[in-house]
């Protein structure tokens, strides 16, 4: 009977449990706790060469700077054209001192990539991005849509006017203004397509000059004038419009039945950048949903799908583009120039 009682309870454990070994049953194994990615950290200078208003600059760089502390953004702002210019010199002398570019229009990128001068960067943001405002060598992106309409102050201008035409019509003989190719990146891309898109031509921009249109520097100039009453009707950015409507100024903007311009506001890197890894993320940043918000927040359309215009502009579907081939825009944009030189004078 001994024998027999520990036999019996040689299978069992302290206190009467099974033995681990057993029958028990294996315990649930907890899954590993996963740790979130860490954030690669990018330091250093970034030089930053654009033409943005300097407010936008300033909440850009803010913005940029929350998700990147460690870079410090160092800007330069002027004219596309004058940028362009600047971008050349220091070419010559050797050394290009911007790592990223934000300028007006693709046919400015388009002669810096036939030059070698841009790095070739395609950014994993593009896939939000529409193809046709994407150089398919990844030199340059478009960052948002920008159409240049006619403006016009509500309280000098009682018929709101519905064609390009009106800048040559008699009611606008003197009241008129417009920015100057040779500081406007916009200005010179809206030369180029207007005078090879049918039913303009030279012929158009003769008969501005017959009405005695004013040329100024650039579309803040243009805006203002408009704005103050010193001038009627305005050719000028879209957005600079609307933000001063939205500020309560007698404007309105007009997008013409014939069509309006569009620059893309692109952005490259030079090539021979100094910190690759910061322009790349600003480069990302720019065209991700917080860096989209942020321009539809500012006052810009969005470029990236599923970000909605502001209020009191159009999106790129709502209106008529006229474009042109940009290989052939960068190849007459110095002949352009000089040929708005020799009618106007500035």
């Amino acid at each position: 009977m001994s024998l027999t009682a520990l036999f019996l309870f040689s299978g069992c454990g302290t206190n009467g449990q099974p033995a681990a070994n057993q029958g028990a049953q294996p315990a649930a194994q907890q899954p590993a706790k996963q740790e979130a990615p860490k954030q690669e950290t990018i330091s250093g200078k970034l030089s930053f060469y654009t033409s943005q208003p300097e407010e936008d600059i300033t909440k850009l760089v803010a913005a940029f700077n929350k998700k990147y502390p460690d870079v410090k953004v160092e800007s330069f702002r002027s004219g596309t054209e004058e940028v362009t210019a600047k971008i050349q010199a220091e070419n010559q002398a050797g050394k290009i001192q911007a790592d990223v570019l934000l300028l007006a229009d693709s046919v400015t990128f388009e002669g810096l990539k036939k030059q070698s001068l841009l790095a070739s960067y395609k950014s994993p943001e593009l896939a939000k991005i529409p193809k046709d405002l994407v150089d398919p060598d990844g030199t340059y992106t478009g960052t948002k849509v920008m159409a240049t309409v006619l403006a016009v102050n509500t309280q000098k201008v009682k018929t709101i006017p519905t064609s390009w035409k009106a800048l040559n019509a008699a009611e606008s003989k003197d009241s008129s203004i417009m920015p100057s190719p040779l500081y406007s990146g916009a200005a010179a891309y809206n030369v180029g397509v207007f005078t090879r898109t049918d039913g303009f031509g030279w012929d158009y921009f003769n008969g501005l000059k017959a009405n005695n249109m004013s040329v100024v520097k650039g579309n803040g100039a243009v805006l203002n004038a408009v704005a103050s009453g010193e001038k009627s009707y305005g050719m000028v950015v879209d957005y600079l419009v609307a933000r001063e409507k939205a500020k309560g100024s007698p404007v309105e903007l007009i997008y013409p039945s014939e069509g309006v311009p569009v620059i893309t506001e692109p952005i490259g890197i030079l090539k021979n950048t100094a910190n690759e890894k910061a322009a790349k993320a600003f480069v990302d940043f720019l065209l991700s949903e917080d860096g989209q918000k942020l321009a539809s927040s500012i006052g810009y359309t969005p470029i990236r799908e599923g970000i909605e215009a502001p209020k009191g502009l159009k999106s790129v579907s709502e209106f008529k583009v006229l474009s042109s081939d940009i290989s052939k825009l960068a190849e007459a944009r110095d002949a352009d120039k000089k040929q708005f030189t020799e009618l106007f004078g500035k």
